[in-house]
């Protein structure tokens, strides 16, 4: 039994800027860690993975919410979940904002996280529940476009501010929009639309938190030395509970997350698909970020300047992706979306060294910016367009999984690999100096160059005579981490290309498999 809506028209532009604007409050949260991430591990001389938990940290947060809370939103008032959220993102903020250690950090990001995840899921089903037909597609190409270039927008205000406040000040951007947005939401946004009266299924909701929390937190600790066994650990719940978690969604009345429409092609494809294409991009600028100021040695203004064109294609590109999806179908634009992404990384791959000219880095993050807005509508509006509306909060927490699972299982793919090849690479450098130079250095200080690539600039800090050696042996370990970065996203692209190519419907049967699954959900 749903209530009914107390809208009964199309809401206005005022509507859908105002949960752009939400969404924007999460999208800027997710990156504007990733300019200050090389002062954050200088100030708390962090290890990798520590870096790498500051940067996954929201994503952990809010992928591992998503579900649950969509639910709760389905039930209990999505307007309610939509200022509880925005609300909870404000104090989260301030204490990553001013925290004094980077366990405290990591801590504050991940409740950031949380927040986000009631909050974000909602915007999406909200347009889901208030808009229909091309206005629908055309609200969610906004929706998502806008969305993801705030996202890579984040560096850029990052690096702006840290050119003159330390890195603390790149957590406190969100606190204004945070407020205007908790006060449009409050004026706005309609009190109930299309929720449900059936129970949430709060043990799903638990089952699905530690499922997707301790799988990422197993990939983020692979690369630790002697972590064996909490990897072990973690990867144990995650498979415990994603047994348990299926199990109580066959059997439940109402499951948390209805096997039998996550079945359905154009929904489990392109959720798929979405969490690779946005995981690429989390990904790209986790990386790149390090890249431009570890390897080429932007100041944090100019490394979030560098990606301004992937900001500017994804806020011109996503109307494009809209039409397409109308002429063509979702599987042509998510496939033209793949192609670029694809080209980005091999960009990156074959073009991205030391000492290159702006041209090299602009042109990836062109490609990934343009493959991102094309391929990111689709992959949205095939999850809302497949599910009934009573279900748009499973649908709006898939859509966000795509962006914050797939950022935080990519970023952390990325980081662990990042991690590895530094390591092994310092490692196989020490190894292959005379012998009388070996022995000139002790095991503390190979631990030291071996932990990040901060550790590695503090390290030349203290030893000015041999600064310059110990950061050309940085960067090229840096390099040849970040190679095995770039091919596990090669890789994952073209798996996610080949999926969408033989899984996902073409037009006119995507067309007539939406018009089946209206009719059966109008019938239950």
């Amino acid at each position: 039994m749903n209530r009914t809506p107390t809208i009964k028209t199309e809401p206005g532009m005022i509507a859908l800027a105002t949960l752009i604007l939400v969404a924007a409050v999460a999208n800027l949260n997710l990156s504007v860690a990733n300019v200050a991430l090389p002062s954050i591990g200088l100030v708390f001389n962090a290890s990798q993975v520590q870096i790498n938990l500051v940067a996954v940290g929201y994503s952990l947060g809010l992928a591992a919410s998503v579900l649950w809370f969509g639910a709760l939103g389905d039930h209990h008032g999505r307007k309610m979940m939509l200022i509880l959220g925005t609300l909870l993102a404000i104090p989260s903020s301030i204490i990553a904002g001013f925290a004094p250690s980077i366990e405290i950090l990591i801590l504050a990001r991940i409740i950031g996280g949380l927040a986000a995840g009631m909050a974000f899921p909602t915007t999406l089903a909200l347009i889901t529940a208030l808009w229909s037909g091309q206005k629908r597609t055309r609200a969610i190409a906004l929706w998502s476009g806008i969305g993801a270039a705030i996202a890579a927008l984040g560096p850029i205000i990052s690096g702006y501010l840290l050119s003159f406040n330390d890195w603390g000040s790149v957590f406190l951007i969100t606190l204004p929009l945070a407020l205007v947005a908790l006060l449009m939401s409050i004026k706005f946004i309609p009190n109930h639309v299309s929720e449900t009266t059936a129970p949430v299924d709060n043990l799903g909701g638990l089952l699905s938190l530690l499922l997707l929390g301790t799988l990422t937190l197993a990939i983020n600790f692979a690369p630790v030395p002697d972590s064996e066994i909490l990897i072990i650990s973690f990867l144990v719940i995650a498979a415990l509970s994603g047994i348990l978690f299926i199990r109580r969604q066959r059997r439940v009345e109402n499951p948390l997350y209805d096997l039998k429409v996550a079945r359905r092609s154009i929904f489990w494809v392109a959720a798929c698909a979405g969490i690779i294409v946005f995981g690429a991009l989390m990904g790209a600028m986790y990386i790149g970020q390090q890249f431009l100021q570890n390897v080429l040695s932007y100041s944090t203004l100019d490394a979030g300047l560098a990606i301004l064109p992937a900001a500017l294609f994804m806020i011109l590109v996503a109307p494009q992706s809209a039409r397409l999806i109308e002429s063509r179908g979702s599987r042509f634009t998510l496939l033209t979306g793949y192609l670029f992404c694809l080209l980005g990384f091999l960009t990156m791959l074959f073009l991205w060294q030391d000492h290159i000219p702006y041209w090299k880095v602009g042109l990836a993050y062109a490609f990934v910016g343009i493959g991102v807005g094309l391929a990111g509508t689709p992959a949205s509006h095939s999850l809302t367009g497949s599910v009934p509306v009573k279900r748009v909060g499973m649908a709006s927490g898939t859509a966000d999984l795509q962006r914050d699972f797939g950022g935080a299982i990519m970023t952390s793919i990325f980081g662990a690999l990042l991690t590895a090849g530094y390591a092994r690479s310092i490692a196989s450098q020490i190894n292959s100096l005379p012998t009388y130079a070996q022995q000139q250095i002790t095991s503390t200080v190979e631990t030291t160059l071996q932990k990040s690539f901060s550790s590695a600039a503090t390290l030349a800090q203290q030893h000015p005579q041999y600064s310059a050696q110990i950061i050309s042996a940085a960067k090229y370990s840096f390099l040849a981490g970040d190679h095995w970065a770039y091919l596990a996203g090669i890789f994952a692209i073209l798996i996610g290309a080949a999926l969408v190519f033989f899984k996902f419907p073409k037009k006119e049967e995507e067309e007539k498999l939406l018009a089946q699954y209206c009719e059966i959900d109008t019938k239950n």
